[in-house]
């Protein structure tokens, strides 16, 4: 990608990184932090939408950085319907759940922008 030297500069994973974040902060007290199974698994869902990210711009192949972003945004909303799980539990308030929603769809539209950007510079990753 023209402009990005590092992972670290992508602006979908930063944002990841942040849900990440939030996902730890909101499993690590209270009846979420319990439920080991669902703790567990929405935060391996936060993490691999970072570590996608991160992967597929490591390869320096736009077809490879193209499926670890399919990759990432499939974890992405794996976290949102996660988040629901938790919500419909009483883990997590209204405003938490909001929020989480909305942090994962952020994330998920980046993901879709930078997918479509890397097919529009080449053509023949349209598949």
């Amino acid at each position: 990608m023209r402009g990005i030297q590092r992972f670290e500069d992508v602006v979908g994973w930063r944002k990841a990184r942040a849900l990440t974040k939030a996902i730890y902060q909101i499993s690590s007290d209270g009846p979420l932090a319990k439920d080991f199974a669902l703790r567990d698994q929405i935060r391996r869902a936060a993490i691999s939408v970072m570590s996608n990210i991160a992967e597929g711009f490591e390869r320096y192949s736009n077809a490879e950085l193209k499926r670890f972003l399919a990759i990432a945004r499939g974890s992405a909303a794996e976290v949102r319907s996660q988040v629901y799980v938790a919500f419909d539990l009483g883990y997590i308030d209204q405003r938490t759940f909001s929020q989480l929603i909305a942090d994962g769809n952020e994330v998920s539209r980046i993901i879709a922008k930078l997918r479509s950007s890397i097919e529009a510079a080449d053509p023949q990753l349209k598949k």
